[in-house]
């Protein structure tokens, strides 16, 4: 009989290597799984501050060894009281290159790559590598961007059942003060962040007539520098808030209109969370979160429990308490479902069909790029990928499509009316007129 060598983490092996009444039906305990997750289960954590450093240090405790980490920040002064892998020397730096090199310093075995960059900027192919995403962001923009992206892979049978080699599931974590949650989402089973975006308060907005005439606050007087002042001087340039300099002009602004109404308060952390929406975060609860969050991914990975039904909640504020909340997919969703069926003529341009997704009523789509199958139709940027892809538009969709009467494509772009649009990509289902006996369709209602 084979003596089982120790391991370096013995919770580990009592979930991984015996058999229990609470795991999934896949579910076969061994030391074969846990070499299997080391080896092969990639995971991809979404953020490197002070919810990301977290996850990546309990990510590699809990047994992962391919681990990658994208982050678009670099370190801040302000970032070191709770974002532990990073100290005073490392502020200027990215996040996410630090946070890679301290954990692989401190935990033998794991490899975790590094990716100083939006998340925008890499390729739908680039995120498909990945057993499992976890999310430890701050924006409610980025969190909707990746889930649409991992939705996008999703794929339905004919029976409009999810196919379960499309599924990619992701594990999100959030945090504001004393209060967290972890939510698990399987894209075809459970809601998706789109689902749930109720959950989520409007953001605070201060009418322009009081940060105008009448500041209060010394909140006031920032978003005075920043949407009036900020306009005045610079014209037509945008403010970049991941600008230092940027950000020193509003403060340094804001210090003086606080001075002529003698407000108090106005400081450079201050004007750092008001222009970003930035929550003030506590470590405690980022440790607390991060742990319920590795625990599910690991238990999605390895079937050896049962995963949250599906919405965790956490609130310290007085004591402790926690709750799980079973919310219900939107089975109309225009992200996680089977997605917007769209008929088409077969002589349709790509560049028709891409103006007909500006006017459809539930796309609103500008700036679009389209994708199929991986192959890019056309691309927005950057210039060298436009020209590259330009041609495309004045051929048919369907030579583009490879002659294909039905067929599940992809849209990038800018979603939405006036001030209040953002980046979104969306999963189409286009079907070509009189092919393969595609029969007339009623797209009045965008389905």
């Amino acid at each position: 009989m084979a003596v089982l060598q120790p391991s370096r983490s013995r919770d580990l092996d009592k979930l991984l290597l015996r058999p229990g009444h609470l795991v999934g039906p896949s579910f076969e305990p061994g030391p074969e799984l846990r070499e299997d997750i080391k080896e092969y289960v990639k995971v991809l954590v979404v953020g490197a501050g002070g919810l990301g450093c977290e996850l990546l240090k309990d990510l590699a405790l809990t047994g992962f060894r391919n681990l990658d980490v994208i982050d678009m920040d670099r370190i801040e002064v302000t970032n070191l009281n709770r974002q532990f892998l990073f100290r005073l020397d490392d502020v200027g730096k990215p996040k996410a290159e630090v946070a890679a090199k301290r954990v692989m310093e401190r935990v033998n075995g794991v490899n975790i790559t590094p990716h100083f960059c939006r998340i925008e900027d890499k390729p739908l192919d680039f995120y498909s590598d990945f057993s499992i995403i976890v999310l430890g962001l701050d924006s409610i923009e980025a969190r909707s961007y990746i889930n649409a992206v991992a939705c996008g892979f999703l794929e339905y049978d004919s029976d409009d059942t999810p196919r379960e080699e499309t599924v990619k599931p992701m594990v999100d974590g959030g945090t504001e003060g004393f209060k967290g949650h972890a939510r698990i989402i399987i894209p075809g089973t459970t809601p998706c962040f789109e689902c749930t975006i109720w959950l989520f308060p409007p953001q605070v907005k201060f009418p322009l007539c009081t940060l105008a005439e009448t500041p209060r606050t010394a909140a006031h007087c920032i978003e005075y520098a920043h949407l009036i002042k900020w306009n005045e001087v610079h014209g037509g340039k945008s403010f970049d808030p991941d600008n230092p300099e940027d950000m020193q002009w509003v403060y340094s602004e804001a210090v003086k209109r606080a001075e002529l109404f003698g407000i108090p308060g106005v400081t450079y952390s201050l004007t750092q969370g008001v222009v970003k929406n930035i929550i003030p975060a506590i470590a405690s609860t980022n440790a607390i979160i991060s742990a319920a969050c590795a625990l599910e991914t690991l238990k999605i990975v390895s079937g050896c429990s049962k995963t949250l039904s599906n919405y965790l909640t956490y609130n310290g504020v007085e004591g402790l308490h926690t709750k799980v909340t079973e919310f219900v997919k939107d089975t109309d969703c225009l992200v996680c479902g089977p997605g917007i069926l769209i008929e088409l003529e077969k002589s349709i341009t790509l560049k028709k069909f891409m103006g007909q997704l500006e006017d459809h009523p539930r796309l609103l789509l500008t700036r679009v790029s389209v994708t199929h199958r991986g192959n890019n139709l056309y691309m927005q940027a950057p210039p060298i990928l436009e020209e590259m892809t330009r041609s495309n538009l004045d051929i048919p969709l369907f030579d583009l499509m490879g002659g294909l009467a039905r067929d599940i494509i992809h849209v990038n772009g800018m979603s939405g009316k006036g001030d209040k649009k953002q980046s979104c990509l969306r999963k189409l289902r286009v079907a070509f007129k009189g092919v393969d006996g595609v029969a007339d369709i009623d797209m009045a209602g965008g389905a």
